[in-house]
């Protein structure tokens, strides 16, 4: 087994390649902190309408029936909602068939196309409207968010095969 200073060339052990390591991710995160060189709304490609994007939900093994029964308590009746206002254009709930490697494995992907980026900003507003107990809401959706293992919101488009980049 190697320790930190096992030698691994030109002089440089695992702790100095382990630090200059983690100097260079934190430099590359160091604009996300300030607020500088953030992504501005995705800009939709040509001939699609609306704006996209993806929620991506991992749960933790033995209890996805109890988060998909949380999830169809709050997110859908607030999805619905945002539909019914105009918000949102239409959304798709996924649950894979089959199962795939560990690094790989999601157990709900949500696709959701909003009218614009603008009518993405409503979900807080429409949750409290819903649901007026916002105690038992949040003790809910914290639950939900405990039996979550990892879990990602990706703007995304469809691309136009017929056209280059």
């Amino acid at each position: 087994m190697l320790n930190s200073v096992t030698r691994i060339g030109c002089g440089e052990t695992i702790a100095m390649l382990r630090a200059k390591k983690t100097k260079y991710a934190l430099l590359a995160l160091a604009p996300l902190w300030l607020g500088v060189g953030t992504v501005p709304a995705q800009v939709p490609k040509p001939g699609v309408k609306g704006y996209e994007v993806e929620w991506v939900y991992r749960v933790r093994y033995g209890f996805i029936d109890e988060w998909w029964d949380l999830f169809r308590k709050y997110q859908v009746p607030i999805l619905e909602r945002e539909k019914a206002l105009g918000y949102i254009l239409d959304y798709r709930i996924y649950h894979p068939q089959l199962h795939t490697d560990e690094a790989a494995r999601w157990d709900y992907r949500v696709e959701i196309t909003w009218k614009d980026f603008e009518s993405s900003k409503h979900e807080e507003e429409i949750a409290q409207a819903l649901f007026p107990d916002a105690a038992t809401r949040k003790r809910d959706e914290n639950r939900r968010w405990e039996l979550t293992t990892n879990h990602w919101d990706l703007p995304i488009y469809q691309v136009d095969t017929t056209k280059p980049r």
